[in-house]
Order: structure tokens, then sequence, then C-alpha cells
């Protein structure tokens, strides 16, 4: 199994520079299971609602429908087979990928208790939390990928988003961007990350988030 590939783009809305990427690592065979999360820097003390970002069900990307024969025979094979991950991990990665991060919870949540060092299948339960509104439990799950692999990107991009807009902490996201450059500038992640830390300081001129 691999980690996909993460994806990002740049768009204009509205208050400012609105830096969009896929922040699952979705992992194994198959077409990239995603979600993207609009991400935008944080409105100033007193501005305007308008000015926040997307909460995190507004989902750009468009579900893709359950195959429900495949969810049916996926879900027998981990009754009968209770320390079967990989069919939990794909049953939560299909999940995801419709959106319905609920279940997505329930069986990533699964598969980690059978095998709680899969950094990307913890990350991916962060996500999960993230979508159903709860960065506290997105941070938490964060905080145990990170106690697994310290350098692992997608986990500290993830932490800068969940940060920035779950939790309106501007220095606590640029720390984590700032850490995943030092670690590996050139990556798609350290790129994404250089392009957030530049949106913040568009948005707030004279300021330096993280120092």
């Amino acid at each position: 199994m691999k980690s996909e590939s993460i994806v990002f783009g740049i768009a204009c809305f509205c208050f400012g520079l609105i830096v969009g990427w896929v922040i699952a690592t979705q992992q194994g065979a198959g077409h990239p299971v995603t979600a993207a999360a609009a991400v935008s820097q944080a409105a100033p003390s007193g501005a305007a609602d308008q000015s926040a970002p997307p909460a995190p069900s507004g989902n750009s990307q468009q579900p893709v429908p359950l195959n429900t024969s495949q969810v049916q025979a996926l879900t027998t094979q981990a009754a009968d087979h209770p320390d079967d991950v990989a069919a939990r991990i794909q049953l939560a990665n299909m999940y995801f990928d419709a959106q319905q991060y609920q279940d997505a919870i329930r069986w990533y949540k699964e598969a980690l208790a059978l095998n709680p060092r899969d950094v990307n299948v913890s990350t991916d339960l962060g996500v999960s939390y993230y979508y159903v509104n709860q960065p506290d439990e997105a941070l938490k799950q964060f905080q145990h990928s990170l106690s697994i692999d310290p350098k692992h990107l997608k986990t500290l991009l993830n932490v800068g988003i969940v940060r920035a807009f779950g939790k309106q902490d501007m220095a606590g996201a640029a720390k984590a961007w700032q850490q995943l450059i030092a670690i590996a500038p050139d990556s798609p992640e350290g790129q994404a990350a250089k392009q957030a830390l530049d949106g913040m300081r568009s948005a707030h001129p004279g300021t330096n988030p993280g120092s």
C-alpha cells in the first residue's frame, strides 16, 4: 500500500486567497480517494462572517456513489474475519470517498485498533474528524500520527489546516507549516505550506505568522 499524492491549487475567494488541496492520505489500489479542503486565511478579529473559510463539510469534490454490493461484501468479510485490517481500511476509504464521514470514522477506528501504528490510517481518521466539525479530535489524532512518524508530511500539512481553519490558531498553523517546509521544502506538501504562509502574509501585511 502507498499514500496517494497531495493535489493542490490556488483560487481567489471573497476576503482573500484560498489554497485548496487534498488532505487525505488515502492508500491502496484503485483510484485515489480524495477530500478537498477549501483553505483560506482566518478572518481578523471583528471581520464579517463572509470572510471566514468554508465549513469542513463544504467539500468541493463530488462524492463518489458507494458500490453497495462491494460494501456489503467487505462488511461481511470484516465480520467474518475480525482481524482483517485491509477490509476495514477499504471500507473506510469508500465511505470517505462518498463523503459519509461518520461511517468512515467507524472503519478507520476499527482498522487502527488492529494496527495502531498505521500512520496513514491515523491521519485519515483525523481528516474525517475535521470534516464532521470535530477539530479537537482531529488534532488529537494527528498527534498520534506524529508520535509514530514526527516527519509525516501530510500530517503536518493537516495540522496547519485544522489549526488555521478549525481553531483559528494562525500561529499554531504557521508553526506546523514551517516545520514541514524545514523537513521537505520541495515536496508537494512543502510547496502547499509555503503558499499557505504566503496567503497569511498577504492577508495580514506587516505580520510574520509563526514568529
